[in-house]
């Protein structure tokens, strides 16, 4: 599998989260808010999948959100299931065409790194955030969203390091 070029800007792409687990949506929703203060999205899709956040995304999910979007923002690995199933989620999006940013946390950057390498996309860069997030306040919650909103920005326009 092939990473596909960086995108040259964001303006006018929509946007897609993975709303799958405890926090997350707060994650997701706050980091959303904060990206459209500094990108022109079309529009903001959210989805949630249907058998929970220690499954892969169905195909069919997959194929509609690829569809419905120019970038993907997908979270959140911060467990061990749930850290490689948002990766190989991310890297179906990927195959799709869609750039997308798979936020995972500190605790598990060793266990993206293998995923990544056995599924074939070596490139695939995440947004890492501080460990854990399902018990997290509300500043907490906060904090991360601004290091979600640098970093998503430097992976769709392919300027994020790697982990």
């Amino acid at each position: 599998m092939i990473r596909r070029p960086p995108r040259s800007t964001l303006d006018r792409s929509s946007a897609a989260s993975d709303v799958y687990k405890r926090q997350a949506n707060k994650l997701l929703r706050g980091s959303a808010r904060e990206l459209s203060e500094m990108i022109e999205f079309s529009e903001i899709n959210y989805y949630v999948k249907p058998h929970g956040f220690s499954n892969d995304a169905p195909e069919k999910l997959l194929n509609k959100i690829a569809e419905e979007n120019d970038i993907v923002l997908t979270a959140i690995g911060d467990c061990g299931s749930c850290c490689s199933c948002c990766i190989r989620d991310a890297v179906s999006l990927e195959d799709r065409g869609i750039p997308s940013a798979a936020i995972i946390t500190t605790e598990f950057v060793n266990e993206t790194r293998l995923t990544r390498e056995a599924i074939g996309m070596p490139g695939l860069r995440p947004i890492v955030i501080k460990h854990p997030v399902s018990s997290i306040t509300d500043e907490e919650v906060n904090e991360r969203v601004q290091i979600i909103k640098v970093q998503a920005q430097e992976v769709w326009l392919g300027q994020r390091a790697d982990i």
